[in-house]
């Protein structure tokens, strides 16, 4: 399946291993220095795999499977490749004699680059990263190698585009990282390669997909194996509770993947929750000014920069369940504000006096609002200047201009 069979004499290989994968994410890996498995501290064998854990625990294995964590990366099948592949929906044109469709052939789904008509390269989509909310791109295997496809899809407008970062041509061959892969599953196993090698080589059969249920609370085989032979035993043993932890400790577990780019100093998939990030990874200190943090990537910059945060001892849980899908419930975000900003303690939001209780279903379009990111930005088709993604501000403070807006479309109601 992961055959890639193509006429073009030469490609060529990103040498500054940036990766758009996952909501079009940019991770970079400069830790070639470990390159083998042997260096990682977890096994894939020590790996139970979430569809044990709801042996025991099947309410919240059956609700986090539709969290956007879980579906960040999945083997592709019909089930869960976006976008349309139909006819006149399928293709994206980079200039009038190139194109590559999102084609079907057996039981299996490609990208194929044409040029004047001739196909000229095709590869298999072996691994969809991404649920979809934001969008969707795409990766092939060569034999252990895995490399980013061209097209990826942009669910805001429904149509396929060039990936993140590709520019306005055809590209096939992006290596995808360790690092990058970090963020998008739970585990995914090295295997030897050469040190001298800018691509690095996974076991095939060693995967644990998805930001899953051992991301957070560790390799669970051995808990499973005790709790099986012991089924009278009360207490969770050999596993993580991170309900336990350090306001830091709760803090640096979301950070590993939502803190801006972190240089790893160790392999990728050897940190594990409730460590210390900074054993990982090398820990940029300096103070960022705000304007200069995207809204993509950096959510953990952006909220510790907030005054909430500052004034509070909230975590990224205090909002975020990881367990529940709560996208796009502006009601339960709201009322996490307010179990803080109360009218009893003088702390409320004063354009209630405006608008009355509709304010209490939706702080975060004022305080929180969507923006532009200037870094995920992909090329649609026939145009030349990229269109951005927008995500949701983790800086929460007083955004005028949405405030207005916002207060005005409450009155026309």
């Amino acid at each position: 399946m992961g055959t890639v069979i193509h006429n073009r004499k030469s490609f060529v290989v990103i040498t500054g291993i940036i990766i758009s994968t996952f909501l079009f994410v940019k991770c970079i890996d400069d830790s070639s220095k470990s390159t083998t498995a042997n260096n990682n501290k977890n096994k894939f064998q020590e790996f139970a795999g979430s569809k044990v854990c709801a042996e025991c625990h099947k309410k919240i294995y059956d609700t986090h499977v539709l969290t956007a964590h879980y579906l960040t990366s999945q083997p592709a099948n019909e089930k869960n490749i976006k976008g349309s592949i139909a006819e006149g929906e399928h293709t994206f044109y980079y200039n009038p004699n190139v194109y590559v469709s999102v084609q079907k052939r057996d039981s299996l789904f490609y990208q194929a680059e044409y040029v004047d008509g001739v196909e000229k390269y095709f590869a298999p989509i072996n691994i969809t990263v991404g649920s979809g909310k934001r969008g969707q791109t795409f990766l092939y295997w060569n034999n252990h190698r895995l490399f980013q496809l061209p097209l990826t899809y942009f669910t805001a407008l429904k149509q396929w585009t060039n990936s993140p970062g590709f520019s306005n041509r055809v590209v096939f061959r992006r290596p995808i990282t360790s690092r990058c892969l970090e963020c998008h599953s739970t585990f995914f196993e090295k295997i030897n390669t050469d040190t001298n090698s800018l691509v690095e080589e996974f076991d095939r059969t060693h995967i644990v997909y998805g930001v899953d249920c051992e991301k957070c609370h560790g390799p669970a085989a051995n808990h499973v194996a005790f709790h099986q032979k012991n089924p009278s035993a009360t207490k969770a043993q050999f596993i993580i509770n991170p309900s336990n932890f350090t306001r830091t400790q709760s803090l640096e577990l979301c950070q590993l993947c939502h803190g801006g780019r972190l240089t790893k100093s160790k392999p990728s998939f050897s940190f594990q929750a409730g460590e210390k990030l900074s054993d990982y990874f090398s820990m940029d200190t300096v103070q960022k000014n705000i304007s200069n943090i995207d809204v993509h990537g950096n959510q953990y910059g952006m909220l510790i920069a907030s005054k909430c945060f500052k004034m509070s001892k909230m975590t990224c849980v205090t909002c975020h369940n990881s367990h529940q899908n709560e996208t796009g419930n502006k009601i339960l975000f709201s009322q996490h504000c307010m179990s803080c900003h109360t009218e009893a303690n003088n702390t409320f939001c004063k354009a209630k006096n405006k608008v009355g209780n509709k304010i209490i279903n939706n702080c975060i379009d004022c305080h929180m609002p969507e923006q532009a990111s200037k870094s995920i930005m992909v090329l649609l088709q026939g145009q030349n200047i990229p269109t951005s993604a927008t995500m949701r501000s983790h800086f929460i403070a007083v955004y005028p201009t949405e405030t207005k807006n916002f207060l005005q479309a409450q009155k026309s109601k």
